[in-house]
């Protein structure tokens, strides 16, 4: 049983900033992470605008209008926060979870986003083909021996733990999204399986673009 003395500051809120926003969470979905925050970054570099202030603009990967998927996307603070950075963006969210689908859809309404949400596990559902699919999925190897199982016990499990020491998941999306020749695919992960991921998603004919801590992001060859 877990520790009600443990219990998360945003459950007990219920609420938790995401790159300067402020999102509802239940226990239905996890906790948005600091970390997770570079997947925000990574989208606006690749669309030519600047992440910070003073940092200089690369130059525009990605077209003036891009498909955006956000797959896993639990509360949503992914994908609102890239219709709110990136307004000419298309964005599309999907997750397995009712419940976490629910949430994800107050979020957006209380951000005024434009979010078209689709129940699906991984792509089954979707019938679009994303310029630029990002998966914050599960990854969590419940073997390893350093986690701390009863700080996470309070998060849903199926958000946190996948088999095949926690990479089931993610590969099965990246052979989804190389069938659909996805051009960009962002992923988080813990960086102990950044070599597996990077090595099978080249199988896959997907190359490293560019890795910032716990997010790798490929792109189709």
């Amino acid at each position: 049983m877990p520790s009600n003395e443990r219990i998360p500051e945003a459950y007990r809120t219920g609420y938790q900033d995401f790159y300067g926003r402020e999102f509802k969470v239940t226990p239905d979905v996890l906790i948005p992470r600091p970390e997770t925050e570079q997947i925000i970054d990574q989208v606006l570099i690749l669309a030519g605008k600047p992440y910070l202030p003073g940092v200089k603009p690369t130059e525009r990967e990605l077209s003036k209008n891009p498909i955006i998927l956000d797959v896993g996307t639990g509360s949503g603070c992914i994908a609102i926060t890239i219709k709110k950075e990136l307004e000419n963006s298309k964005v599309y969210a999907s997750d397995i979870s009712k419940e976490a689908l629910n949430i994800a859809k107050e979020n957006a309404k209380n951000h005024q986003a434009d979010i078209t949400f689709v129940e699906s596990d991984l792509l089954k559902n979707i019938d679009i083909t994303p310029e630029v699919l990002i998966a914050n999925l599960p990854y969590v190897d419940p073997g390893w021996d350093w986690l701390d199982k009863d700080s996470l016990s309070h998060e849903p499990a199926l958000a946190l733990y996948a088999d095949d020491h926690g990479l089931k998941l993610i590969k099965d999306l990246i052979k989804e999204a190389s069938s659909r020749k996805v051009k960009y695919l962002i992923l988080e992960s813990d960086p102990c399986q950044h070599e597996e991921i990077e090595a099978f998603a080249e199988s896959h004919d997907y190359k490293l673009y560019e890795e910032r801590g716990f997010i790798q992001t490929f792109k189709y060859d």
